[in-house]
């Protein structure tokens, strides 16, 4: 039963504290996670367990059991270029790079999960995923997800269960979210252009300002009067540059932004609507490119693998502690992971009782520690669970017949 994994992941839970401290005060950007890698690979030689370095780039992957049905488990361990402001013992020792979103306590998670698994006879196989760069891309456009695929890690996978902190949720809790969790992501790069001249005779040129404020302003009408109020979509610009001195028209003007989206529809909508918001600037006599960055696809978790992640949840924590919320527009590359298998992306609350909320991506973020052995044994849990349930469902299979 998978309750019998929490006794003991809390018995461990001075080792899972230590390993979170330890990656903590050591972040590492994405696609240069060497240290945590090595950390990584060095506990599952300590336990036995047969592993792999290096697979998408610097991701690791574990393998419990020689033969059977194989489902995944995955952690990512990337950290982000935020600079601490936690006044904690183990607070980042590297200059603007913080484990922020809590991969740090993902991958501890993970390891404990692992000890308790190669503790246990299991009916079949896990594979452990310890990913690089789910904050970021490479040169290629590719994410630590993308990466680790390339290099075989879902090979014969049937299944894939993945877990991320949420700060808003008391420690110790559990959330599970059936279908649409988490957005379609989209990057995008549109330059605007139009004819330098002197501030002072702006008749002689087309104004690039002027044309991506009207670019900006109409974009942001799009999620309020160009798609249906109920669907789930947004467009933001992060990044507006443009200009060379104050008495100068611009010739240009940058503007970067994100796009998420809960399905295609949407998507499809979403990137139409921002190409006619930028041909405002040729109606106004200049013009435009834009560039779309294809990322992330949704998280829709697996309707039946949900199901069994909140059975294993009720047992771990009880009923009252288990949650469902409705879906959010982070992005989140395990949903790759899902395109080659079912699966299923959990969240484990992680607030500090009677403490403010401290959100994601914040140089504030911070767990409370007392929830690490509830992750650890929920991953566990779900991958015993789901290779016991193969067992059963292969019985079945063969009274029938």
């Amino acid at each position: 039963m998978p309750k019998t994994f929490l006794p003991r992941a809390r018995q461990l839970l001075p080792k899972l504290i230590e390993l979170r401290r330890t990656i903590h005060r050591n972040p590492e950007l994405s696609f240069c996670e060497f240290q945590t890698a090595a950390l990584v690979a060095d506990r599952l030689q300590s336990m036995g367990i047969r592993h792999q370095v290096q697979v998408g780039k610097t991701g690791v992957v574990g393998h419990i059991g020689n033969e059977g049905p194989i489902v995944a488990l995955r952690a990512d361990m990337d950290a982000l270029p935020i600079q601490e402001l936690n006044e904690v013992e183990y607070a980042s020792q590297v200059p603007d790079v913080m484990h922020a979103c809590g991969h740090d306590v993902h991958t501890a998670c993970l390891l404990g999960a692992a000890m308790l698994l190669q503790e246990t006879d299991l009916k079949g196989q896990v594979r452990l995923l310890f990913q690089p760069s789910e904050e970021g891309m490479d040169a290629e456009g590719k994410s630590g997800a993308m990466r680790m695929i390339d290099d075989g890690a879902m090979k014969d996978v049937s299944a894939v269960f993945g877990l991320h902190v949420h700060g808003d949720f008391p420690a110790g809790s559990l959330i599970c979210t059936p279908g649409p969790m988490a957005a379609a992501l989209d990057n995008f790069r549109a330059v605007i252009h139009g004819v330098a001249a002197h501030g002072a005779y702006a008749y002689q040129g087309v104004d690039a300002v002027l044309l991506a404020a009207q670019v900006v302003t109409s974009l942001h009408t799009i999620v309020s009067r160009r798609i249906p109020a109920l669907d789930g979509g947004v467009i933001s610009v992060g990044i507006i540059q443009g200009g060379t001195k104050e008495n100068n028209l611009a010739d240009f003007v940058e503007l970067r932004g994100t796009i998420r989206s809960l399905n295609s529809s949407v998507h499809e909508a979403l990137v139409r609507e921002l190409d006619r918001a930028c041909q405002i600037s040729r109606v106004l006599g200049g013009d435009y490119e834009l560039h779309i960055q294809h990322g992330y696809p949704p998280v829709i978790n697996d309707k039946p693998l949900t199901a069994l992640v909140h059975r294993v949840a009720v047992e771990l924590v009880g009923e009252n502690a288990v949650y469902e919320r409705p879906p959010e527009l982070g992005g989140e590359d395990f949903a790759c992971y899902m395109q080659l298998a079912p699966g299923s992306f959990y969240e484990l609350g992680v607030q500090t009782p009677g403490e403010p909320i401290r959100p994601l991506h914040n140089p504030h973020f911070d767990i409370d520690e007392s929830a690490l052995a509830i992750g650890a044994a929920s991953l566990a849990g779900v991958a015993m669970e789901w290779l016991e349930q193969q067992v059963s469902n292969e019985s079945v299979h063969r009274v029938r017949l």
